[in-house]
């Protein structure tokens, strides 16, 4: 099993998550967080501190986001892994909570 961000992190983009993963399987995107699921250990640190609720175990999905596990697998092998954290978007507190961001997420 592996964790997968999921549509809530699109552009709010709150990199808590990053500080506390001890094996750097966070890649950052535009405007959206992934981990690499060759990475992910399982360990369950990053779900706490996502203030934005984005990043769910593998088996807990939403039904409605079974297919971030693919976004995020395929993803996490194009872009560059992030390792410290960093300001979330300028307007990410005014898209935090919005529902159906998919439109909007830049890959």
């Amino acid at each position: 099993m592996t964790y997968v961000v999921t549509e809530n992190c699109i552009r709010c983009k709150y990199t808590d998550c990053v500080d506390v993963c001890p094996v750097d399987a966070f890649r950052e995107g535009p405007n959206f967080l992934v981990i690499d699921p060759d990475e992910c250990i399982d360990c369950t640190l990053c779900v706490s501190e996502c203030p934005v609720e984005a990043i769910y175990a593998e088996d807990d999905l939403p039904a409605n986001q079974q297919d971030f596990v693919a976004l995020n697998a395929e993803l996490s092998k194009a872009w560059p892994t992030i390792i410290e954290r960093k300001a979330p978007m300028p307007d990410a507190d005014d898209w935090k909570g919005v529902p159906n961001k998919r439109e909007h997420l830049e890959k």
